[in-house]
C-alpha cells in the first residue's frame, strides 16, 4: 500500500484587516480623482501611474543625492542567493529643504499623513544589477515582523518614481499581474500592497529586472498603516 503525503499549504503572509482595507479604498479614490493619474487596468490589485510626476530638475537633484550617499542594498529577510538584490541604496534626509517638499507632496498625493511614510529610499542599478521577485509588504510570519510592527505596522501603499530613462533593461515587472513598467524619467507608479480585505496581496510580487545598458535611478516611498514616525 502506498501512502501519499500532502504538502502543508504555506501560511498566508498576514490576516485581513478592516483598517488596511479602508486605507486602500480611500487612497484609490483619491488617486482616481487626481488629474494626470491613470488607473492601470489589471485584475487583482489597485495600481496607478502618473507620467512626469517629478520635473527634470527634481530628478537630477535626487540622482545627485543618491550618488553621494549610496551603499550596498540590504534585505529584511535572509536569502541564500547572493544575486537576489545587487543594487545600491540611499536613505534620503526627509527633513532637508531639498527632499522634504517632495516627500510630503507624495504623501499628499496619496492622501496619507506624512508621519505614515517611511523615509524615501533612492536606488541605483548599474548594468547587471537587479532585485529579484519580492513583495513590499511584511510577511507577518517572519522573525523581522516583531521588529517592524511597533513602527506603524504593515506597509500598505508603495509610491515609486523613475528618475531617468534607461537605454536597455531595468523594467519593473509584476509577473502575477501581467504588467511591466519601463523606466521613464519622472514616471510615478503607485500600488496597494494589500488585497481588498486588507490582507497582504501576494499578486503584487514584482521584480527589478537587471539593467543591461545604462544606469537606473529610482526613489521609493513606502507607507505604513499607522505612524512610522514616533
Amino acid at each position: 500500500m502506498f501512502w501519499s503525503r500532502r504538502r502543508k499549504a504555506p501560511a498566508r503572509p498576514g490576516p485581513p484587516s478592516p483598517a488596511r482595507r479602508d486605507i486602500g479604498v480611500q487612497v484609490a479614490a483619491r488617486l482616481a480623482a487626481t488629474p494626470g493619474m491613470r488607473r492601470v487596468p489589471v485584475d487583482g490589485a489597485q495600481m496607478f501611474t502618473h507620467p512626469d510626476y517629478l520635473s527634470p530638475a527634481q530628478c537630477r537633484l535626487l540622482i545627485d543625492l543618491i550618488d553621494a550617499g549610496r551603499r550596498k542594498s540590504t534585505l529584511l529577510s535572509t536569502s541564500n542567493d547572493p544575486y537576489f538584490r545587487t543594487s545600491d541604496s540611499c536613505d534620503l534626509d526627509r527633513w532637508s529643504p531639498d527632499v522634504q517638499p517632495i516627500d510630503e507632496a507624495i504623501a499628499d498625493l496619496l492622501g496619507m499623513e506624512p508621519r505614515q511614510g517611511e523615509t524615501i529610499q533612492g536606488q541605483r542599478y548599474a548594468p547587471g544589477q537587479q532585485f529579484r521577485a519580492h513583495h513590499d509588504y511584511f510577511n507577518e510570519n517572519e522573525p523581522y515582523w516583531e521588529t517592524m510592527r511597533p513602527f506603524g505596522g504593515q506597509r500598505t501603499w508603495t509610491a515609486m518614481v523613475y528618475l531617468n530613462d534607461v537605454s536597455d533593461g531595468g523594467s519593473t515587472w509584476f509577473p502575477r499581474l501581467g504588467v511591466r513598467f519601463k523606466p521613464e524619467r519622472g514616471l510615478l507608479v503607485a500600488w496597494n500592497n494589500m488585497s481588498e480585505d486588507g490582507s497582504p496581496n501576494e499578486a503584487t510580487l514584482h521584480e527589478g529586472v537587471a539593467v543591461t545598458r545604462g544606469v537606473k535611478y529610482i526613489v521609493t516611498k513606502w507607507f505604513r498603516e499607522g505612524s512610522w514616525i514616533k
